[in-house]
């Protein structure tokens, strides 16, 4: 079926009427104009590889120590991506300056990009950890707040199955169980809040509404109980069960009591220092307050300016991801995606910015920019052995058809600069690669020979608006289509896909929107 397609492209006009489909109409940036490059010098010392590679941890072997600044940067560059995401930044600056060309700039990154990039990497860490040990507290402090026992089996549930734990444990009151079942209908971040805040705050509904019906009865021992509850809160934001004998203690002593188990490192919160600050005053009033109201709206600040650090350093992340793609032009729906992240709340920036969400928003689809072939994409088959040729594929096609003719623009697997790589979205680890001139989907060997031969240069169209792409291995000859069929071709006519009639307009894609996001 493929073949009759194939050969009946001269009819494409018609054929897509019938099939009924629609050319997406994205806008695509064109990229620059970059010029494969013969390997350069060396213009760095071994000290500094030695030292960048340590980054990475790259074995700086003596083969490595040879290679041009551009390999080596692409060396570091695959190190960076293994990574995940704890070198993200050194990735994308390792991306910044292969993009760009220039015998500078693989320097400049070796001998001091690689090490601004990765303290950014390092701080990110940073803010991640102290993150996951404030989540852990704040499950800590919500346990001791109700009145539940803690383990270390408890504190390891994610968060999810912590909140079940907590609604089905017997000393959570009815408000407490009803907030946890909104917060289960809710996201990760409804969970994070009810966890951190959501908890105390329904507690402090139920104590409440308890000192409400005794205060009928007993209203001295309303008060009791109730200065008995602010305690037991504000010692929960520090973390500590309070014994028999530190609830006794006066206000005063409470807090210093409080005071003298803060660790070093939580000694810079608003909560440690405002309570520092509180237990100094001379004012009883004063101390009272602090335990009733302070604590709560100290650790509420700690709490917002932890969330905020991280949203921030998230949105820097993600809109250096959105300006390197612009750069390059070949990554629309990755600058797309990330405009669209930016735009929407702290959550959507952190999805974005997880690993397998920037996998997939690398993705595209390359339409034929002849007009008679709209609706025309780069794909292939199994049943077609691996071999590339455009076909109409469009939203309604089945989920495999679109899957086919759609892949992930990644950097180069070869060491050019200003090119790139088309793997496979249904089949990662194959490459859109020419052998003999044919193009075809094949796996990666990681030799040199295929690594060459799945490279694609992007270029300015060959006529109208859109990319053409030239053959890394094959200089001179671009990715073209000729009667459906894909062919690392020129238009000298010493093959029949060598034609030169209609070459510019077979040779010139537009990147599209992913048929399979």
């Amino acid at each position: 079926m493929r073949r009759a397609v194939s050969r009946g492209i001269v009819a494409a006009t018609a054929l897509a009427s019938v099939v009924g489909v629609v050319a997406p109409g994205t806008a695509v940036a064109k990229p620059s104009d970059a010029k494969v490059t013969a390997e350069g010098g060396i213009r760095t010392t071994d000290t500094q590889r030695v030292d960048a590679a340590s980054v990475v941890r790259l074995d700086p072997s003596p083969d490595v120590l040879l290679l041009s600044d551009y390999d080596f940067v692409h060396a570091l560059w695959q190190k960076a991506r293994d990574a995940g995401q704890s070198l993200d930044a050194v990735r994308l600056a390792a991306e910044d300056a292969m993009v760009s060309g220039s015998d500078e700039e693989h320097a400049r990154f070796i001998t001091t990009g690689i090490h601004e990039a990765y303290e950014a990497d390092k701080q990110r860490e940073k803010d991640r950890s102290d993150a996951d040990r404030a989540a852990r507290l704040a499950k800590s402090q919500a346990l001791i707040a109700v009145g539940i026992p803690s383990s270390p089996d408890l504190l390891a549930l994610g968060d999810d199955n912590f909140i079940r734990a907590v609604m089905k444990h017997d000393a959570s009151g009815p408000e407490v169980k009803k907030a946890a079942a909104t917060a289960l209908a809710g996201d990760a971040a409804a969970w994070q809040e009810f966890i951190t805040n959501g908890i105390r705050e329904a507690h402090r509904v139920d104590v409440a509404q308890e000192l409400k019906d005794l205060e009928e009865k007993n209203r001295e021992e309303a008060e009791r109980r109730r200065e008995l509850a602010a305690r037991k809160n504000t010692a929960a934001l520090f973390g500590v069960t309070p014994s028999e004998a530190m609830l006794a203690l006066g206000d005063d002593n409470f807090l210093r009591e409080l005071l003298r188990g803060v660790p070093a490192d939580a000694q810079r919160t608003e909560l440690y220092t405002t309570a520092q600050k509180t237990v100094l005053s001379s004012d009883p009033a004063e101390w009272k307050k602090f335990i009733h109201t302070g604590a709560e709206q100290a650790y509420k600040r700690d709490d917002e300016a932890r969330r905020k650090k991280i949203a921030d350093g998230d949105r820097r992340l993600a809109l250096l991801i959105q300006t390197r793609a612009e750069k390059t032009g070949v990554n629309p729906y990755l600058v797309a995606s990330a405009k669209k992240a930016l735009a929407g709340s702290d959550a959507d920036v952190a999805q974005f910015l997880k690993e397998d969400s920037q996998y997939r928003a690398k993705r595209q689809s390359f339409q034929a920019a002849a007009g008679d072939l709209s609706g025309f994409y780069i794909r292939q088959s199994n049943a077609d052995g691996g071999e590339a040729f455009i076909a109409p594929v469009g939203g309604k096609s089945k989920q495999a058809d679109r899957e086919d003719a759609t892949w992930v623009v990644v950097p180069a697997l070869v060491n050019q600069a200003g090119c790139y790589s088309f793997e496979s979205a249904r089949k990662p680890g194959y490459y859109l690669t020419q052998k003999d001139r044919r193009v075809r989907m094949g796996a990666d060997d990681r030799g040199t020979a295929f690594r060459k031969d799945a490279t694609w240069c992007a270029r300015k169209a060959l006529t109208g608006s859109g990319t053409s792409f030239e053959s890394a291995s094959q200089p001179g000859r671009w990715l073209r289509q000729y009667r459906g069929e894909l062919y690392a071709a020129d238009k000298s006519g010493k093959n029949r896909y060598d034609a030169a009639e209609d070459f510019a307009q077979d040779a010139t894609w537009k990147i599209s929107t992913p048929l399979a996001r």
